[in-house]
């Protein structure tokens, strides 16, 4: 379905990454098999990431969801951590250096900067994106806006 590519940097790999996404929401409607193929995708067209994937809220807790990378945390409180933060400010949230953010959750020792993006159904968080990547200050203003366009399909096709 999908041939292997190496990571396109710049705007042109990201437009293909997001032309990639929205072929794969249009074909499937499985929202476990999107996620899980979105995160591939992500970690497939961006390049220097360590993890990448999916918490869903659940009983008021983010848990972990479809991921690509080292085993991680299984359960963050609305407010902890990055992710945590990211859900309860319904907020793109970029962090340079994750171990100058207060209340850092470290599942993998190798990250160095982090981007978490909510995810929405009617409204609501329905979970977040998050990105690590072991280099410093690895997501700037063109990953941002690239991601939240990404995040913004997922909670179009999540209203269906």
């Amino acid at each position: 379905m999908f041939e292997h590519r190496q990571a396109v940097s710049g705007r042109e790999g990201y437009d293909i990454m997001l032309s990639v996404v929205s072929d794969m929401l249009a074909d499937e409607n499985d929202v476990c098999a999107n996620l899980a193929n979105i995160g591939a995708v992500i970690n497939m067209y961006m390049d220097r990431l360590n993890w990448v994937g999916f918490y869903i809220m659940k009983d008021g807790e983010l848990v972990l969801g479809p991921f690509q990378g080292k085993p991680a945390c299984v359960r963050i409180k609305v407010g902890s951590g990055v992710c945590g933060t990211a859900a309860a400010r319904r907020e793109v949230v970029v962090v340079d250096d994750v171990h100058q953010f207060e209340g850092h959750i470290a599942c993998d020792s190798a990250s160095n900067s982090e981007i978490v993006l909510p995810v929405y159904q009617h409204g609501q968080v329905y979970g977040v994106l998050d990105i690590d990547s072991p280099e410093f200050s690895r997501f700037g203003e063109l990953e941002q806006e690239v991601l939240t366009k990404l995040a913004d399909k997922i909670s179009s096709f999540l209203r269906k």
